[in-house]
């Protein structure tokens, strides 16, 4: 089926930018916006889109949405006779009318170029964090056993808007530095605002009266300067050194360390266990055991519950 464009949102805002880079904190800010609605981690939407051409086998995709920790908390509705291009589209459109407010946007942390297949006038924020940051926190979540693979992700995502940057027009483009959100989050809201078609409003910094989050604090800047050794520090900047620079943030000024490939083989195992450690005391044992042979096994039915199991755990954990 052929998608119209009349048939899609127009100019949907996507925000992009490595996972514990700030995403959450800015788009609770533009979220709380009069105007602005937001769907939280939008990759429900591109993470089975194949590379190249096509779109997911729709009752495979409805199956894999049953058991989405995301999408099952939005609550969305699925239209069976849409296209796929159409479904994922309706997601934005119910977000919309959820909140009643005239513009609508996502987050998105990875695939984030497939995006530009459904909405060609999309129009993109991203948000960039030093990445020494960036890997050091990835360790607090489970998600990495060492900085080295810490900054996987962070490396991924500026390596995939470099690349798509240079496809989309300047003016539905724009950057952000979490430093700076932090440091002068009036100025920059105001910034972004601009860039979306709305004035500013106090109320993008009143979220902090019903979330979690606290309001902006310049000490979560440059925390890496004082959580991470020299050799963690030297393991980063290994890495990403180049990358930082064209982002704008200085290097440490330590010694360039090359990591040899025996020391990468020792971080890539220590990475592995700790990872396994963070998950069967989050998890269970028995739990972990579970999900590691369903998930070999194939084993649909099994796999189905035990990943709802899942849910509920990470849903717990992240309230």
């Amino acid at each position: 089926m052929i998608v119209k464009e009349k048939d899609l949102v127009s100019e949907p805002i996507f925000l992009v930018g490595a996972e514990r880079s700030g995403t959450t904190v800015l788009r609770l800010m533009l979220s709380h916006h009069p105007q602005i609605a937001w769907c939280n981690e939008f990759e429900y939407t591109v993470d089975r889109i194949p590379d190249g051409d096509g779109w997911p086998q729709l009752e495979e995709y409805y199956q894999w949405l049953e058991t989405h920790r995301i999408f099952q908390a939005t609550g969305f509705r699925i239209d069976r006779s849409l296209s796929y291009p159409q479904l994922v589209n309706s997601f934005l459109l119910q977000k919309q009318n959820q909140e009643r407010k005239s513009l609508i946007g996502a987050t998105a942390h990875r695939h984030f170029d497939k995006l530009l297949r459904i909405w060609s006038d999309a129009r993109f924020i991203h948000i960039v964090r030093d990445g020494r940051d960036v890997a050091r926190s990835c360790i607090g979540m489970g998600w990495a056993g060492n900085v080295w693979t810490g900054v996987e992700r962070w490396i991924e995502v500026e390596q995939l808007w470099t690349q798509l940057q240079d496809m989309i027009p300047g003016e539905r483009r724009t950057e952000v530095n979490y430093e700076t959100l932090i440091s002068e989050p009036t100025k920059t809201l105001t910034r972004l605002s601009e860039f979306i078609g709305v004035p500013y409003d106090e109320a993008m910094l009143s979220y902090a009266q019903n979330t979690t989050f606290d309001l902006p604090d310049p000490k979560l800047i440059q925390q890496w300067r004082r959580k991470l050794s020299e050799d963690e520090i030297q393991l980063v900047e290994s890495r990403i050194a180049d990358r930082l620079v064209e982002r704008g943030y200085e290097l440490s000024g330590l010694p360039p360390l090359e990591v040899t490939p025996a020391r990468a083989r020792s971080l890539r195992f220590q990475d592995w266990y700790a990872r396994v450690k963070f998950r069967v005391k989050r998890q269970g044992l028995p739990l972990f055991l579970a999900e590691y042979f369903s998930r070999k096994l194939e084993i649909k039915p099994w796999h189905k519950r035990v990943k709802l199991k899942l849910n509920a755990i990470e849903k717990r954990y992240l309230k």
